[in-house]
């Protein structure tokens, strides 16, 4: 088993984690609803345990959540059964091996929200978008999520500030060349985190139109807490 699906199948609550992180969650929904048609076929490629996955099948969209993580894969089945609704499908699977995964079918809609932060070879990036493409519908839509390199600075500084001076360089090499191996560096699974400016020029390589790029946490992500508790929606 790899880091990855040692990571997410017994070392982290991943349905969990959007409860905590209301700023993502919410702002992610708003986009989603704004972009992707009514009545859409969906495929959520590392939907995790489907909470886009059931959001989205609640407005009405037909959704298949594939993972490449058999707990998520099934957590996602009993969430949305929980929810009172259906998904077309739940599937256990890699975003590298997707036209095998589904082969002939296509989406109105791809997210690829997750499987681009643990990618850490350029070609699997490369590959995992086109990918994503042959699955995608003529003039669908394609929503990707990466995570900035100037995340971990930010958690840290919310979490750890008085580790700050030991992570240091840590921290300044991921603005650098975005790598975190888990076998080198303690605290997350694979990943590879995104300096801003490099993903126009990435999603470029690419046969499509940019219709938006986004930061669904911000500045907002210092104060999350306090923000939370606030009774008026902000």
């Amino acid at each position: 088993m790899g880091s990855i699906e040692q990571y997410y199948n017994y070392d982290y609550n991943e349905w969990e984690r959007l409860q905590r992180h209301r700023i993502e969650f919410e702002i992610t929904k708003r986009t989603l609803k704004k972009f992707i048609p009514g009545g859409a076929s969906v495929l959520d490629v590392g939907g995790r345990p489907g909470r886009y996955s059931i959001f989205l099948a609640q407005n009405g969209h037909e959704v298949t959540l594939v993972d490449l993580c058999e707990k998520m894969v099934e957590q996602a089945a009993k969430h949305s059964k929980e929810a009172g609704v259906e998904l077309k499908g739940c599937i256990q699977g890699n975003v590298l091996d997707l036209n095998k995964i589904l082969p002939g079918k296509e989406f109105d809609a791809v997210l690829c929200m997750g499987p681009m932060y643990h990618l850490l070879e350029e070609n699997q990036r490369e590959k995992a978008i086109n990918q994503c493409m042959d699955v995608l519908k003529k003039r669908g839509i394609l929503v990707v999520s990466f995570i900035s390199a100037y995340a971990p600075i930010v958690d840290c500084l919310r979490a750890y500030p008085q580790n700050i001076g030991q992570l240091k360089n840590r921290l300044l090499r991921y603005l650098e060349d975005g790598r975190h191996d888990s076998r080198v560096d303690m605290g997350f699974t694979d990943a590879y985190f995104f300096n801003p400016e490099q993903i126009e020029e990435f999603m470029s390589r690419f046969k499509l139109e940019t219709l938006k790029i986004m930061a669904v946490e911000g500045l907002g992500a210092i104060a999350e807490e306090k923000l939370m508790q606030l009774k008026e929606e902000v």
